[in-house]
């Protein structure tokens, strides 16, 4: 048992020994060797600062059809989901006793005309009296204004389309009263559409009308497309501290629905000669912000930390303002290994 004791501690202490043996050699290969590290070299390039923002699309061309006139509805003469054209007709108003009161005037009118067009004829010759040729002319006068007012009227019982557009919803049917500023149907033309966005103000120096935005849809993964911000507010809403942007939007293809979400990403700053380096290289301890460069020194290339300062950070792109000049080599790759005046070999 005591043998048995002895030995287990003997093989114990032989592989303490074995590993502080490896520990060493390990050491002193490092001492003599330098780390491979991936660098690249700051030169000037572009640089630009996107901040994003939800809104809402609306049609440029969206409308809730109502009567002119009031009247019972005769006639729906579409559908829902049917395409009209400008001027096609939609609803008929029954409008029988004003066409009766038209046919009436209007035979009126064919008596009025031929006495006037009598007494035209003998005042031109000088028979007659004047009055009885001005009370005939007044008397037509006066029946073709009231025939026009009663055409206008049925003209008002027809209701026809103002634009172009899809016939969305109709909310009366035949048999029930119209009256004016009763929705009769929704009408919507999605050819062109509107985005509306609310803006922070702090942000309101920094875009301006004609800038182009990127606009993408959650309901379309994958889709985006430019615009221009073709309007900015001139008030800040005392609300939410924010300025209404808008920008129209064309949509040949109608994916574009009213009150669908949309996201602008709008740039609010830019530099065409910026030092940028990637954004996972900076970091940070109690004497500020730094990185890792390759400097040479003593014929060999050591890295050496660099404290500098950072300006925006836009995905995994970071502007330098200061402590970095052109042309320096930066560690991209194995920054985390090093450590100031560590010999490294820079690879590409």
């Amino acid at each position: 048992m005591k043998q048995n004791m002895l030995l287990f501690i003997l093989l114990i202490s032989l592989a303490a020994l074995a590993a502080c043996q490896k520990k060493q050699n390990t050491a002193a290969v490092a001492a003599d060797e330098s780390l491979l590290v991936e660098v690249k070299t700051v030169v000037p390039e572009e640089f630009a600062h996107f901040f994003t923002v939800n809104g809402a699309l609306e049609a440029l061309q969206d409308a809730f059809i109502s009567a002119e006139t009031s009247g019972q509805i005769q006639s729906v003469h579409v559908q829902e989901g049917q395409r009209v054209q400008k001027g096609d007709l939609l609803v008929t108003l029954n409008s029988d006793i004003t066409r009766n009161a038209a046919a009436e005037v209007n035979s009126a009118l064919e008596l009025a005309r031929t006495v006037f067009r009598k007494r035209q004829e003998l005042w031109d010759r000088r028979i007659g009296s004047e009055i009885q040729y001005l009370e005939a002319k007044t008397s037509k006068e006066s029946l073709e204004n009231r025939l026009a007012s009663l055409q206008a009227q049925l003209d008002l019982a027809r209701v026809k389309a103002p634009f172009s557009g899809i016939i969305d919803k109709i909310f009366r049917k035949p048999g029930e009263l119209a009256v004016p500023g009763l929705q009769l149907m929704q009408l919507v033309n999605l050819g062109r559409m509107r985005l509306n966005a609310e803006v922070a103000e702090t942000y309101l120096g920094r875009i301006r009308q004609g800038d182009v935005i990127e606009v993408t849809f959650p309901t379309y993964p994958g889709w985006s497309l430019e615009a221009v911000i073709s309007r900015i507010g001139q008030v800040v809403s005392a609300r939410n501290r924010t300025v209404l942007v808008q920008a129209v939007l064309d949509n040949p293809q109608e994916k574009m629905k009213p009150n669908m979400m949309a996201t602008l990403r709008c740039r609010d700053f830019y530099a065409p000669a910026a030092l940028v380096v990637p954004a996972i290289v900076v970091k940070n301890d109690m004497a500020g912000t730094y990185l890792y460069t390759v400097e040479p020194e003593g014929g060999r290339a050591v890295a050496r930390k660099v404290y500098v300062t950072t300006g925006l950070t836009e995905g995994n792109r970071t502007m330098v303002v200061a402590g970095l000049t052109a042309g320096q080599k930066v560690i991209v790759s194995g920054y985390n290994l090093v450590r100031n005046g560590l010999p490294v070999t820079a690879g590409k």
